[in-house]
């Protein structure tokens, strides 16, 4: 038997073995530095999305409630108390002051065009001193965010390509 111990390995043999786990190491660390900035992202833009999706359920239970003051301040212009009135104007400004400040608006859309993206027709007339496709009268407001279309605007729409309604006859 040879109980000769190996000959020593040179310094670049011994080293080549570690530099290659050390490089490995260096690579398992780089991604799991990376998968943590990614899970870091995903986790903030879900917050985000969550926190826009409430904010935006909370504002489409709040729309009805401004269209009732819209309505009572119609009905009550006619009728209505002075006083009435004032206060419901208040609390109608006061509503949309808050939802200014969230960013939601509500654009005066008659006379302007009709984009079935942002507007809902649910009636047309034949008016020859408007343009075609020109929104003619507004039942119930719009909102947005931006450019998102939180409810579309309820609206009479000009129709040039019918035929105008027949005149009675004298």
């Amino acid at each position: 038997m040879n109980n000769e111990a190996p000959p020593p390995l040179s310094a670049a043999a011994e080293s080549d073995p570690l530099e290659q786990e050390l490089a490995q190491q260096k690579d398992v660390h780089l991604r799991l530095a990376a998968d943590f900035e990614n899970f870091r992202r995903r986790s903030r833009r879900e917050s985000e999305s969550r926190a826009a999706a409430q904010k935006e359920s909370f504002i489409a239970e709040l729309l009805p409630v401004i269209d009732n003051l819209e309505r009572a301040l119609a009905a009550g212009a006619s009728a209505g108390s002075e006083q009435f009135r004032q206060g419901v104007e208040m609390t109608l400004q006061q509503l949309r002051l808050l939802l200014g400040r969230h960013g939601i608006v509500s654009d005066e859309i008659v006379g302007q065009p009709f984009d079935p993206h942002q507007h809902e027709a649910i009636s047309q007339r034949h008016d020859p001193a408007q343009a075609d496709h020109t929104i003619l009268d507004m039942f119930q407001r719009g909102y947005r965010r931006g450019a998102k279309v939180l409810r579309p605007a309820k609206v009479v729409v000009n129709d040039l390509t019918s035929a105008p309604p027949p005149r009675p006859a004298r």
